[in-house]
């Protein structure tokens, strides 16, 4: 089946083929730990581990490489407003955003590298810039002189008139050009640093990608991702330094880009001060509430976030969990499967550049499909294959009964039990015991249905 996935560079749909018929690199730009992740963070986390489980089930081998930047100026400043040690700080927040995203349904990635543990890789990419004619030494500094590149901008398509609005880049009177951005700066006994040519220091942001991608992955990828706000500076600046340091002629082959949420009419950012973090979230919904909730736009354009978006959320993964009532199984079970035993039309959109829209759609209509049909034998091959396309999608990993049982204070046995005393007591005509037991059940949460296969529950609000 053909992948066709939007290209950042080139602006468009193109037929994806990776370098090495039978192995796939992909490299996604993970979080700055100096705090808690909100959850436009997870968006990337969420729409990356799809293509992940995509390409799990396309192709042979596929290294996903998922980096933590645990120095920077932003965890220095929250670590000392708290009184507590950087790497203390560092460490504790790459933790919980472990946390969250796991929370989220994401697959561990092959390798989830830390800036500060390829020092020795970021110094020599510098070294091998400033030789080249590439970068320069000012003030303490080294910078990359953008200038030197011809193809800089080829990524945002942006004026080199535009390059330096909105940019985080400081215009520092030691630069040759404006646009010229740090790869090392001095650090003083307060802060991190480590000896390098140019004194002790520590490394800029862009960087720190770039080590880390040549480390594990090479001098050329198949698929970089990441927030669309990355696109400039921050992957503009990385793949001119690598097309620099580099000797390949090709640094990345597919840029992938994921639109960004808003809350109201405004980007959801810690610097605007309008963000949910995912922790948050968790104390209210599911994990996969959430992670249905962001595979519900496609996943390049903007997602407006609210509770009415979680609402639709959970009432859309109940539809699907009542589905598969009696199936006994998870999409756990139905890892690395040979394509052909996966929802084609789960499949063929998700190919269609990730649109979990479409392929959430597919994945009703085969809900739909188990309560048609009369047949036990149809119905059991068919929750199969919703349970196959929940894999896809990592949806449907918990039993129904925990799916339903969630927030309430009484344990699946003890639901079931108090049902079956109902459907006696409504049996024997004494419908005052029976309303009885749905007001208990209620007291605890519990929502009944009856219905021709019998009575359904679930916990109010799931």
């Amino acid at each position: 089946m053909e992948l066709r996935l939007h290209n950042t560079r080139s602006g468009r749909k193109e037929t994806f083929r990776p370098a090495d018929p039978d192995r796939v690199t992909m490299y996604v730009c993970g979080p700055t730990v100096y705090g808690r992740v909100h959850i436009g963070n997870g968006r990337p986390a969420v729409v990356f581990d799809v293509l992940y489980r995509l390409l799990r089930v396309l192709y042979r081998d596929v290294a996903y490489v998922r980096n933590v930047t645990d120095i920077d100026d932003k965890i220095n400043a929250a670590a000392q407003a708290g009184g507590e040690p950087i790497s203390a700080l560092a460490e504790r927040f790459t933790r919980a955003y472990r946390e969250d995203v796991l929370a989220l349904g994401t697959l561990e990635p092959t390798v989830e590298p830390r800036a500060t543990g390829h020092i020795a890789e970021i110094i020599a990419m510098i070294e091998r810039l400033v030789e080249r004619g590439h970068a320069y030494e000012a003030d303490g500094h080294v910078l990359f002189h953008v200038p030197s590149d011809p193809d800089y901008g080829s990524l945002s398509h942006r004026s080199l008139e535009d390059m330096i609005d909105g940019a985080r880049v400081e215009v520092a009177p030691y630069k040759r050009d404006p646009k010229d951005f740090v790869l090392w700066k001095p650090s003083g006994p307060e802060l991190p640093g480590w000896d390098s040519p140019w004194g002790r220091g520590r490394p800029g942001w862009h960087i720190e990608c770039s080590a880390m991608i040549k480390r594990h992955l090479g001098e050329t990828i198949d698929i970089h991702g990441g927030g669309s706000d990355l696109t400039f500076p921050h992957h503009e600046n990385e793949a001119s330094q690598s097309r620099c340091a580099n000797d390949a002629d090709e640094y990345v082959r597919y840029w992938l880009h994921n639109g960004m949420l808003t809350l109201g009419q405004e980007k959801m950012s810690k610097s605007l001060g309008n963000i949910v973090t995912i922790h948050e979230l968790l104390e209210r919904h599911s994990g996969e509430v959430l992670r249905y909730a962001l595979l519900s736009g496609q996943y390049r354009q903007q997602l407006a976030f609210s509770e009415d978006l979680l609402t639709q959320a959970a009432s859309s993964l109940d539809r699907l969990y009542e589905a598969l009532r009696g199936a006994g199984q998870t999409s756990a079970d139905f890892t690395d499967l040979e394509a052909s035993d996966y929802p084609a039309d789960v499949l063929e959109a998700l190919c269609d550049d990730l649109n979990t829209p479409r392929a959430l759609a597919a994945m009703h209509a085969l809900a739909d499909a188990v309560h048609q049909t009369t047949d036990a034998a149809e119905r059991t091959a068919i929750q199969r294959r919703l349970l196959a396309g929940g894999w896809l999608l990592g949806l449907l990993g918990d039993t129904v009964d925990a799916h339903f049982q969630r927030g309430s204070s009484l344990d699946a046995d003890r639901i079931e039990a108090l049902i079956e005393a109902r459907n006696d007591a409504r049996r024997n005509k004494d419908f005052r015991r029976a309303d009885e037991i749905r007001d208990e059940l209620a007291a605890a949460g519990i929502e009944l249905e009856d219905s021709r296969e019998g009575t359904r529950w679930k916990v109010r609000g799931t």
